[in-house]
């Protein structure tokens, strides 16, 4: 697979790199069953940053799992650049993770007795480059999120938010679409949210890569060019938004 030049979020979005249409998401049978999602209709361009909120259960975590391929809708169509992901099989959408996603999550899931370099490797290392080029595309991920220096030390060596660096970096390494962010200053002080949140603004609007993330937090989505509201398994809302570095 290759991965298209995508353009900044400082123009239009020139193609749909994400349409949801009549998406459902039923879990469990009968009495027993749960609808997470209601008929999502969902639109997302190649180089915007979009922040998704809502509640607890609204369905925002559920619509995240299905547009990273975690979890498949149980009707309705998913899109993924042109592509009908309900059609693809289990390693077919691994391959798309691979290939087009990276993730970001709110507690890091680094490898504890791991190197940061290493730790940024990883997914390198499921696509099969070798570690030449490994080690190369790594550091560079590094010194994009400011840890030039840092290259040799563990997870537990780093702060909270020299963790979610690496972490960023890893998700980078792969040069993805688009970035998944799952509350990803959930777990840090506000100076380091703002850092983390800088550096996202940064990846967007530098490298043209497409920014979809999920928060509770209304001065973290203030960030975003867009806010997604959910309520009860439906898109309550769907705003334009400034950007709060704009």
């Amino acid at each position: 697979m290759t991965i298209d030049a995508q353009n900044g979020s400082g123009d239009r979005p020139q193609e749909e790199l994400i349409v949801f249409r009549g998406v459902t998401k039923v879990y469990g049978r009968g009495d027993a069953s749960m609808q997470a999602l209601r008929g999502i209709d969902l639109d997302i361009g190649a180089g915007e940053f979009v922040a998704i909120m809502g509640p607890s259960g609204s369905g925002k975590s559920t619509c995240m799992n299905i547009l990273g391929c975690l979890d498949t809708p149980t009707s309705g169509s998913y899109r993924f650049k042109g592509i009908e992901v309900g059609s693809l099989s289990r390693n077919q959408r691994a391959l798309l993770r691979r290939h087009y996603q990276g993730f970001v999550f709110q507690g890091y899931n680094l490898l504890s007795r791991t190197s940061a370099l290493e730790n940024v490797e990883l997914p390198l290392v499921y696509r099969g480059a070798s570690a030449a080029e490994r080690r190369v595309r790594a550091r560079e991920a590094l010194e994009t999120v400011g840890l030039t220096g840092w290259e040799a030390h563990s997870p537990g060596e780093l702060s909270g938010g020299q963790q979610q660096r690496v972490a960023i970096a890893r998700a980078i390494v792969t040069g993805p679409a688009v970035l998944l962010a799952d509350e990803p200053t959930g777990n840090l002080d506000t100076a380091r949210s703002r850092e983390i949140m800088g550096l996202l603004t940064t990846l967007n609007r530098e490298r043209g890569i497409t920014v979809i993330m999920v928060t509770h937090e209304q001065d973290m989505a203030a960030y975003a060019t867009r806010i997604i509201r959910f309520m009860d398994g439906l898109v309550a809302s769907d705003q334009p938004n400034g950007g709060e570095s704009s």
